[in-house]
């Protein structure tokens, strides 16, 4: 089975790269999970991207629905994969000599169930953490660190302590049958998967809400981490809370729903 491969969009198609290209320039990434070449929302998730290219380096913009449809094509319609499309800008330290757009072919990772969290010990480092990609190297040291922890993923409070996201991951949480997450007043990453589950919320005629919140506002309640990869992650302890968190009693009913989602590559 392919491992992982490297590919450059140049004259209109993905050529192979040998050799991956730092990250130093990365200005813009997105990752999305294929299952037997089903994927949710894909294009959400080219319009997201989208907009971080036209902003980083508009010129690529006319690029994009030849990058698209070349993407599409090649990733294969069987197996479980994890792509991940990126932008990365030009250097003048032996990197790339103009701007560039990759596809980062990749098994996806394994299923996983519920998760613990770890409230980084200092405030929210990210630099863009509106953009994924820029930051995506310091967000997975972050998640380590969560790890030497005892957790699963490192949560992220701004410089007054309120609750941002996950480093890796969209927080939500639940107040009865009302469904909560931070609000604009907090930098997050515009979450795919959050609008997806609360466009379901709202669906099935249930309440949501933005708020801000602090980690000590949370205890007792139902809490979900949510990403493209795993979809919607029950949380069974967050260290240092200080009590324990809610049952997972929304999750299930979600999970079904969010795989409506998913459509067929091309």
């Amino acid at each position: 089975m392919l491992d992982s491969e490297f590919y450059r969009f140049e004259g209109g198609r993905l050529v192979h790269c040998t050799d991956s290209v730092s990250e130093i320039r990365l200005a813009a990434a997105d990752s999305f999970l294929v299952e037997n070449g089903s994927v949710r929302s894909l294009s959400e998730h080219f319009k997201r991207f989208g907009e971080w290219v036209s902003s980083a380096s508009p010129a690529l913009s006319v690029a994009l629905p030849g990058f698209y449809s070349a993407v599409e094509a090649q990733i294969p319609q069987k197996g479980r994969w994890f792509p991940r499309i990126e932008l990365h800008l030009a250097s003048p330290d032996g990197g790339p000599a103009w701007d560039s757009l990759y596809l980062r072919l990749r098994p996806a990772p394994e299923q996983l169930g519920s998760l613990v969290l770890w409230t980084l010990d200092e405030p929210d480092p990210r630099l863009t953490p509106e953009v994924k990609g820029p930051d995506l190297s310091l967000c997975m040291q972050l998640r380590r660190k969560a790890q030497l922890h005892g957790a699963d993923e490192a949560v992220l409070l701004d410089s007054q302590g309120f609750i941002s996201e996950g480093a890796l991951s969209s927080l939500v949480w639940w107040r009865g049958d009302l469904l909560c997450a931070p609000d604009s007043r907090t930098h997050w990453l515009d979450s795919v998967t959050r609008r997806e589950v609360f466009a379901i919320a709202a669906s099935m005629g249930l309440q949501t809400r933005q708020e801000r919140v602090k980690p000590a506002d949370l205890v007792g309640l139902e809490i979900w981490a949510l990403s493209s990869l795993q979809g919607i992650r029950a949380v069974s302890d967050w260290i240092g809370l200080g009590s324990p968190v809610g049952v997972a009693s929304h999750q299930e009913q979600f999970q079904k729903r969010l795989r409506l989602y998913s459509q067929r590559l091309g």
